[in-house]
């Protein structure tokens, strides 16, 4: 079955927000479209406690896996180019716990998107396996603790 882009992002609300507020229609490379919509997400959740962004970011993967599999499921295919709320949430969770700063904002940026492109053990994996909203979001997640676990070790050789 063919890829098949909705006509507009927002033709249902479900796309828009899949589609990371309409970043996913990027022609080329929107996962790293979807992750630059993370970044303004992020200076918004920095500033709060850690049980309240993870409680945010918990949230959104749950609701991730719904809007994934909803707009999966319109569009008729698994894990579509356009959806990019995966790549948001991935961004946020490599986040948790960095350092303020634009220079940890771009090394999670790069360290996230290099994850997620590469997809090492076990992440390929999942991905061919696991389908559906659960599926989309779980390979993305396992990228962004990755890109987390290098973050930090970066973190605490600067310090």
């Amino acid at each position: 079955m063919t890829a098949r882009a909705p006509s507009v992002p927002w033709r249902r609300f479900v796309h828009f927000l899949a589609f990371g507020f309409g970043s996913g229609r990027a022609p080329v490379a929107p996962g790293t479209f979807g992750t630059l919509v993370a970044i303004p997400i992020y200076m918004f959740l920095h500033p709060v406690s850690l049980p309240v962004y993870a409680g945010v970011v918990a949230a959104m993967f749950a609701f991730g896996v719904w809007l994934c599999h909803v707009t999966e499921q319109d569009l008729g295919v698994h894990d579509h180019p356009g959806i990019v709320w995966d790549e948001i949430v991935g961004y946020l969770i490599t986040m948790f716990m960095a350092p303020a700063g634009w220079v940890w904002m771009a090394a999670g940026f790069l360290l996230f998107r290099l994850f997620d492109i590469w997809k090492p053990f076990p992440i390929r994996q999942i991905e061919h396996r696991i389908r559906g909203g659960f599926g989309n979001m779980l390979d993305d997640a396992l990228a962004a603790v990755y890109a987390w676990l290098a973050l930090q070790a970066v973190v605490r050789l600067a310090q």
